[in-house]
């Protein structure tokens, strides 16, 4: 087998396979960090696609003076603010503006391990990956947000922030400040592996859905629920709301008609919603992903996201029976 040098030297030669395997350790931990910058799953596929052919075209003037990560790393980063800029995303105020956000299959996330030899694997399951935290990035301006994941997610220093960023140490510790001070108002949803008693929760909210059952699904809510559905600008706060929501919108409130199948997403519980297809009343369609977030036996927040596109990156069907 090549030692990494030998790879290395390969691939500064023109030589594709070498440069694959260069870079295969490092893409999943890549793509998270692009979708922590972005919010989107597909704009962070763009964005790894693009850093990956300026890795490709700068790799003769790696000098090795760092890791190869952290070389890629500053790459995917100022890929990603040349994006935010060229598509005019400014920071936002409000959860429900967010209209780009997508969720991230939790399947994938497992592909982050210890092996990656990054940094950001310890804590990819935890709040740097909740979408609560990832809403929250989108409302910082680009810089702020890029500062405070090399800085508080991927453990970089001050002054190696400073230099990718060209400006100063302290320039730096302005930007994380007010970063963190924006933060601080942004819910609490870090994800985590379901209790027992959450697993009931989840258990009786998909029993009430397919009952039809409003009373029993607004017993599973907390007070104070909300529900957003990106790209729409909607929010709904509070049980009342979101419950009159479920009883008259979706398939006009017959809930039954709608299958629930169980997944995963940013470390919380996923529903996939299939509807029933029209041309062919024994089958149900994909049509969107409720993700979940459950806080003192309650459901906290619901998620949605009305994208069947969505659905192979979970490794759900398109339709189920």
């Amino acid at each position: 087998m090549s030692s990494s040098g030998e790879v290395l030297a390969a691939a500064r030669s023109g030589d594709g396979t070498a440069f694959d395997a260069l870079l295969a350790p490092h893409l999943r931990a890549l793509h998270v960090h692009c979708y922590r910058m972005l919010g989107s799953y597909a704009d962070a596929e763009e964005a790894v696609q693009e850093a990956t052919l300026r890795a490709w075209r700068g790799l003769p003037g790696y000098r090795e003076a760092a890791p190869l990560r952290h070389w890629l790393y500053r790459i995917a980063t100022t890929t990603c603010l040349k994006m935010i800029n060229r598509r005019g995303r400014d920071p936002l105020t409000a959860a429900a503006e967010v209209s780009w956000l997508q969720p991230y299959p939790d399947a994938l996330l497992d592909q982050l391990t210890d092996h990656d030899a990054d940094p950001a694997a310890v804590v990819a399951r935890r709040e740097s990956i909740a979408l609560a935290f990832i809403t929250a990035l989108q409302m910082l301006p680009a810089t702020q947000r890029a500062v405070l994941i090399l800085r508080e997610v991927l453990g970089w220093s001050a002054r190696e922030v400073a230099d990718l960023l060209g400006t100063t140490v302290a320039g730096v510790n302005s930007a994380l400040q007010r970063a963190r001070a924006t933060l601080t108002d942004a819910p609490d949803a870090a994800p985590r592996a379901l209790t027992g008693r959450e697993q009931d929760v989840l258990d009786r909210f998909l029993h009430a859905w397919h009952a039809c059952d409003i009373p029993a699904l607004a017993v599973v809510l907390r007070d104070d629920v909300t529900m957003t559905m990106p790209p729409q600008a909607i929010r709904l706060v509070g049980r009342d709301a979101v419950v009159g929501f479920l009883a008259t919108v979706p398939a006009d409130g017959r809930l039954d008609r709608i299958r629930l199948v169980v997944t995963r997403a940013n470390g919380h519980p996923a529903l996939a919603a299939y509807l029933p297809d029209d041309a062919e009343q024994w089958d149900c369609r994909g049509y969107g992903i409720m993700v979940l977030t459950i806080h003192d036996d309650r459901v906290a927040t619901i998620t949605g996201f009305p994208d069947p596109s969505l659905f192979p990156l979970f490794d759900l069907p398109a339709t189920v029976p």
